[in-house]
């Protein structure tokens, strides 16, 4: 690597592929060992660490001075009717409290995104000429990114690229993700953060561990009372679903060993349940899930 001068400064830039990170912190949650969902300030602990390793520098020298998240999304009324809302804006919680710039393109329930990787491309781009970015890192997996990557070359940025393999499963279907190997080519340093996080050799490595979300110390009495709700997703295959409380509030994961006199194939969408919460490693859980009468 080009040597640096003892007391330079590193200066970082993060920008974030929105539905990509949804898709892989969802991943995490649902259906990895970890269930967990991705922790943006884990994710900026990592890219110190790993910067100051490529660099050889002293990680105090390496500094992110600007994040910018883009995606796509519904306008407030149908967010609301999806039972969404409250989540954006919880979501929209913890990139205030980061110092993350929001790009939120409007898009319809009928319509895919488009134009928020231009946005995206431009947006990297523009900053890395105005901030003199030392170091632009990219997460996401898409290879439409790399006309930005070359660009970014041209001006001297050194490009670090965070991205995932693996494979999920939705509506009885597995469906692989694997990042563009063309853009893994083209960047300066490429991390694969699956295999980062399933080594073995850092299953216990703190430095893996503050990539996820801690779960919140909510204290609930293993016994406590009774509640009513509906079912709004169930997938069989993998044995878990979620619930809608009838007194609102955030959906609660469930387990097909929570299931009492009945079975996951004898849950549909929409059916109503009565259930106890408690708290689990993976946050608020529903459990003594029975079905009630229609």
């Amino acid at each position: 690597m080009p040597s640096q001068h003892d007391n330079a400064l590193l200066r970082i830039g993060v920008f974030i592929d929105g539905t990509y990170f949804s898709h892989v912190s969802n991943y995490y949650l649902y259906e990895h060992e970890r269930r967990s969902r991705l922790s943006i300030t884990g994710l900026y602990a990592y890219i110190r660490d790993e910067i100051a390793r490529q660099e050889n520098v002293d990680r105090r020298l390496c500094q992110i001075v600007d994040a910018h998240y883009f995606r796509g999304r519904l306008n407030a009324k149908v967010s609301q009717e999806q039972d969404s809302l409250y989540r954006e804006r919880q979501w929209d919680d913890v990139l205030i409290r980061e110092g993350v710039t929001m790009h939120f393109l409007p898009v319809t329930k009928d319509s895919k995104e488009k134009g928020i990787d231009v946005w995206f491309a431009l947006e990297a781009f523009e900053l890395a000429i105005y901030k003199r970015f030392n170091v632009s890192v990219l997460i996401t997996g898409d290879g439409d990114f790399v006309p930005l990557v070359r660009k970014l070359n041209t001006l001297g940025t050194r490009v670090m690229l965070l991205a995932w393999d693996f494979d999920s499963m939705r509506d009885g279907k597995v469906y692989t993700t694997r990042a563009s190997q063309s853009l893994i080519n083209e960047v300066t340093y490429s991390v694969m953060m699956s295999d980062e996080i399933d080594s073995r050799s850092r299953k216990n490595d703190p430095v893996i561990g503050t990539l996820f979300v801690k779960p919140k110390e909510v204290v609930v009495p293993a016994g406590g009372p009774e509640q009513s709700g509906t079912i709004i997703s169930i997938i069989s295959e993998r044995g878990y679903g979620f619930i809608r409380p009838a007194e609102g509030g955030d959906n609660l994961f469930f387990h097909v060993t929570s299931l009492i006199d009945c079975t996951i194939d004898e849950l549909e969408q929409g059916a109503r349940v009565s259930y106890r919460v408690i708290q689990s490693e993976r946050g608020l859980n529903a459990v003594d899930i029975r079905l009630m009468p229609s």
